[in-house]
Order: C-alpha cells, then structure tokens, then sequence
C-alpha cells in the first residue's frame, strides 16, 4: 500500500526521470514530500510560466518529456504559456496539476478550473486522476502520448486528497515509444524521384531528431549534393559552415532562397510542418497543392496531407526515416552540384552581420565577436523580439542541442530555457538573449539561475520599446506610437540586486570586455545593451520604416 503521492513519484522514477521543475503548492504536498526520498533534482522556480518553459527546453534538447509540476487555478493558468509553446512546437513535456479535491469538484472551489475544457488546445491530452490504483497507467499513458506521433505536452490533475489515499498498484514500469519506419518501396520511389529531379531542396524541422541523426543526413545529403534548409528556429539541425547549407527558412527568409524553394521542382519536407513562420505565410509551397513535388515525412500521419498535399507522404520520425537512408546513393554525379555551391554562397554573404549602423553601438561586430570566441557547442537561447534576428541571421550553428527558441514566438522564453539548458549541461556555455520587453516576461527566474548557481550569461538588448510591435506599427500607421513605448530598470544593477553579475555596454567596443568579464565571474550574469531604437533591423532604420 502506498499513497498516490508515492506512487506519482514511484512512475517517475520508472520512466527515467531525473529533473523536475516546479513551483510548490499545498493541492501536491503528498508528491513534494514523496520526492524528498529521490534522486530527481527538484528546480524551483518563482512563476509557473517559466517552470513550463524550463520543462519545455528539457523536451527540445534531450527528446526525452520534459516535467513540470504546479498547483490549481492561477498555477495552472500561468502555466498555459509554456504549454502552447509546446504544443505548437512539438515538443514532449508533461504538466502534473494539483487539483482541488474530489468532494469539491463542480463547485467553483478555491482556485477550481476544470481542465480538460480550459487545456484541451494546448495539450494532446487532459487527464485526471481520481484513483491512486490507477497512477501507473495514467502516467505511463501520458509518456507515451507525449512522445509518440507528432510529439506535445500532456496535462495530468491530481486531486488533492487522490494524493493522500492509499492503494494497491502495480510497479510502474517505462514507457516504449511508438515508432513508424518507411517502407522500401517508399525509400527507392524517393531515390527515384531525386534521380529525375532538376533543382531538389530539403527543408528540416521538427523534433524527433538525435544527434546520430543529424549527421546521418548530413551524410545523406553530401552523398546527393543536396542543397538543405533548416526550418524556423530548428537551425541546430545541420552545420552552418557546411557545403551543403542553405539557409534559415524562417522569418525574413533570404529572398535568394526564398526564390530557390518557390522554383524547385522537388521539396522534402523532413520532420516539419511547414506551417506560417517557415513558409513564409503560406506563400512558399502553394496549400492544398504545391507547385513543387513534394515529399513530406512526419512521425504523425494526420500532419500529411492536412494542409499541404504530397506526391509521397512518409509517417516516420525523422530518426528513423533518416536511418533508412543509408544505402541510398545516386546512380552518378548530380546535375545540381553548382547549384548547391551557389546556394551556400549566398547564404554565407546573407549571414555576414553589417559593420554599421545608427547609434553608439553596433550589433554586427557584437555577433561577429561572439562567433569568434564562444564555443561551439554553445546553447543559445532566446525567446521573441526583432533582437533574435541577430542570432538567427547571423550566427551559425554547428551542432545539434545548441538551439532552444519557441517557434511559436512566445516572449520571455529565453531565459527560463537557459537556465534548463545549463541545469541540464553545466559543463556548456549557455547564452541567452533577450529583448527588454522580452526579458521582463519572465526575468524573476534570473534568481532561479542565482540559487542554484547557474552562470548563464543573459545579453539584454535594450531599445526601450517593444520593437517588433514598433515596426509593424510604423508600417502601418506611421508617425502613430501607441502603447509601445517601454521604462526599463537599470538591467546590470537588477543582476546585481539578485546576486549576479550585471555589465552595461554603450558603445560597441565595450562588449568584448564586458563578456569577458561575465564568464570570468562565474555567476548568473546580464549584459545590456543599450541599443538605439532606430537600429530596429540589421537592414532598414524605423525612420525608412515610418517613410515607407
């Protein structure tokens, strides 16, 4: 006999897990207490969006759900923002509930919601669990569910008094994921196609991938000369410098490559859904039937064919279709060759950061010097905000599990995620970046980050308003600001206030410095930088925004 608390933590245990974060709250002090006898490292953190976040970057960068634990009502509520990232991203996660207990239900009780109308968007499944008997199989379930077909975060609600009765169960035992493997005929029809192609792209995205994977089609495409794109923010899905890369296709595409996709005559769409931000609204492949021939392979077959219809659709996960691939070689050189060198070449002159522009401070420089001198296997983290255009046009990824955004452009993700990313890889350099309207949303955890010493280096680029917003406004309705001005705090001093280290930057040659000094520190640090509002784009001023 056990008490549901005990036997929550008893599945955990079984499915592997090894990190939780939470914000605490008497509806789950049963399960608090229960994990007081584990290994599961336990991160608390100051507001349930940014545990969600955290558990969410744990999902993007192992594969494996990321948990999440709060209490009901405004808990669970704050909670929601994480999960939609999530959601859209595809990312395995699950959200464990305090609910009010079971006598009270129906009642609008204290902090009561019922969850499966309030969750069922933003979550593959709602549960609940009345009886402690059941734990093993509800959690197993939610495993599965998480991590099977197109994968997504999943919400279980434990009533608080489910939590403290007793009962028998069986031993939890881990889950096993569902997988779905193409066929032959569907592998050689795809080399047939590639063989009667002219101009071939691939567009990578989603999850599912490893890092075996990752270099498994790398070696794919050096074997077909096959120019490969990476999908909004999945940039981490092949190296940057090598031969065969084309490009981010994702906000503010490269229009050269953005022409190169509307002319191939044959797209595969590897692990994505190709949905608004990397088809560029829908305008790249023509919905329901896109000019291109397209070959699309996604672990879940109800993404084929629902808003773009193949010539060849695949369900598989991009493991094990890119697994398939590995007797698959054209019958002579490809005709595209030069073709693929071109598109290279153009993306290296598009990521190449401009060396001017309005105000003190240059970004260009900056991400230039960040290039040289970081490591690698660097994690960057950001959430969104015209400042992520710097990371995403100008630095190069080289490696897989390097890259934690939301693609559903969620503000305020970037920090919570660096902080799970150096939790989970403290031996990795972990650098955020972050808008100051960004960087508000979820700031407070940058205490998280002081209380388990977590020395991730923030960069706050500071323009005083919500720039993204501004731009769009001045396009629209120009010289008529309206509520997108923004007051700041002192960002270096607010890190020094939490225990961190804080550095400002006015002028372009001081970020080297102030960097340097950052990692020297060894503590959670913020750079801001005081960035003048008319360098709203690598490219255009908001001045030539508002003159249209």
């Amino acid at each position: 006999m056990k008490t549901g608390g005990q036997l929550i933590v008893d599945a955990l245990v079984a499915n592997g897990v090894k990190r939780i974060a939470c914000v605490p709250g008497e509806s789950y002090l049963a399960v608090l207490d229960a994990l007081y006898d584990t290994d599961i490292d336990v991160l608390v953190c100051r507001q349930e969006g940014g545990a969600a976040m955290m558990a969410d970057a744990w999902g993007r960068l192992t594969g494996e759900p990321g948990i999440c634990m709060v209490t009901r009502g405004p808990g669970a509520t704050n909670a929601s923002a994480g999960l939609h990232v999530a959601r859209q991203d595809s990312i395995p996660m699950i959200l464990f509930i305090g609910q009010v207990q079971s006598e009270a239900r129906e009642r609008e009780a204290f902090q009561e919601i019922e969850y499966r109308r309030a969750f069922t968007e933003v979550a593959k499944w709602v549960g609940e669990i009345d009886d402690p008997a059941r734990i093993p199989e509800f959690v197993t379930r939610a495993f599965a569910v998480a991590t099977s077909g197109r994968p997504g975060p999943v919400v279980l609600t434990l009533p608080e008094d489910m939590l403290t009765r007793s009962a028998e169960a069986p031993a939890a035992k881990p889950y096993q994921p569902v997988e779905g493997h193409p066929g032959p005929a569907q592998v050689k029809r795809l080399g047939e196609m590639l063989e009667n192609a002219k101009r071939p792209i691939a567009v990578l995205g989603g999850t599912r991938w490893t890092a075996a994977s990752v270099a498994e089609f790398q070696r794919f495409a050096e074997r077909w000369k096959l120019p490969v794109g990476c999908s909004f923010r999945r940039q981490m899905l092949f190296d940057h410098l090598h031969p065969n890369y084309a490009g981010d296709v994702g906000i503010g595409i490269n229009p050269a490559l953005s022409k190169e996709i509307k002319e191939a005559d044959l797209v595969l769409l590897l692990g994505g859904r190709f949905s608004e931000m990397p088809s560029s609204g829908y305008t790249l492949m023509d919905s329901p039937y896109p000019r291109q021939t397209l070959v699309h392979v996604h672990p879940d077959s109800s993404e084929l064919g629902r808003v773009y219809r193949p010539e060849l659709a695949i369900a598989a996960s991009p493991r094990d279709f890119v697994a398939a691939l590995e007797g698959l070689a054209p019958s002579g050189e490809p005709t595209w060759s030069a073709r693929t060198e071109a598109m290279h070449a153009a993306y290296l002159k598009w990521s190449t950061p401009p060396e001017t522009g309005p105000g003190a401070v240059q970004m260009g420089p900056i991400m230039n010097w960040i290039e040289a001198n970081v490591p690698e296997d660097t994690i960057f983290t950001n959430g969104a905000g015209n400042y992520a255009t710097w990371v995403h046009r100008f630095h190069r990824f080289r490696r897989y599990a390097t890259q934690a955004a939301p693609a559903s452009g969620s503000m305020g993700y970037g920090l919570p995620a660096a902080v799970a990313a150096k939790k989970l890889h403290p031996d990795r350099e972990v650098i955020c970046f972050a808008g100051d309207g960004c960087f508000l949303m979820h700031g407070q955890e940058f205490a998280t980050a002081v209380r388990y010493r977590l020395p991730i280096i923030t960069v706050v680029v500071n323009n005083g308003i919500y720039g993204t917003i501004r731009m769009h406004q001045e396009r629209d309705y120009p010289g008529r600001v309206s509520a997108t001005d923004l007051t700041n705090p002192d960002f270096a001093a607010l890190a020094r206030a939490y225990g961190g280290h804080g550095e400002t930057v006015e002028r372009t040659e001081e970020f080297a410095d102030a960097f340097l000094r950052a990692r020297a520190s060894g503590k959670p640090a913020i750079i801001e930088i005081k960035l003048d509002p008319e360098a709203i784009t690598p490219t255009r001023t908001l001045s030539e925004i508002r003159a249209g």
